[in-house]
């Protein structure tokens, strides 16, 4: 079985990215950071705060392809991470994950899967959609699992606090 290339868009799928910029962040930067892997986010920035502030200002845009940041996943080959930690918060709506905001500027994929905010932010996703559990499954497949095969919330699953639960 060769790899799909999927996008989310046209798929039946909402896609949302999101990110939050305070008033210590450089706009211009966290737009920068977001369209390393979402190349087609378009939203409008905030003026740029004077310190102090304490301004959280939320940019979003949705329909944005996820094509780029599956690619990434791929070159990185992160995609069991990537099974686990975009199904982590999976329910019958969808899904929600972020991504470390400082990774992307590097153009690539850092899962935040704890509480704790990482150092400059995350990007948060939102998929939803009927059937989201075969896709992520496809979107992340590799020729290991036809050797080793996943699913979602399998016994080889990390578990909330990003552990493995059987790989030791």
């Amino acid at each position: 079985m060769g790899r799909l290339f999927l996008s989310g868009v046209g798929e039946g799928f909402s896609v949302v990215v999101s990110t939050i910029i305070s008033g210590a962040d450089i706009p211009e930067l966290v737009l920068e950071s977001v369209m390393q892997i979402f190349p087609d986010f378009q939203s409008k920035l905030p003026e740029k705060a004077t310190f102090p502030s304490s301004s959280n200002e939320i940019i979003a845009c949705d329909r944005v392809p996820l094509d780029t940041f599956l690619l990434k996943l791929h070159n990185q080959r992160i995609l069991d991470t990537a099974l686990d930690c975009m199904s982590l918060n999976l329910d019958t709506s969808g899904t929600v994950f972020h991504i470390s905001r400082q990774a992307a500027l590097a153009g690539k994929v850092a899962f935040a899967i704890d509480d704790k905010e990482p150092l400059g932010g995350v990007i948060t996703i939102e998929i939803g959609g009927e059937g989201l559990e075969d896709w992520l499954e496809a979107a992340t497949w590799h020729e290991g699992r036809d050797y080793i095969p996943r699913k979602v919330r399998d016994d080889l699953s990390m578990d909330a606090s990003g552990e493995p639960t059987a790989w030791h």
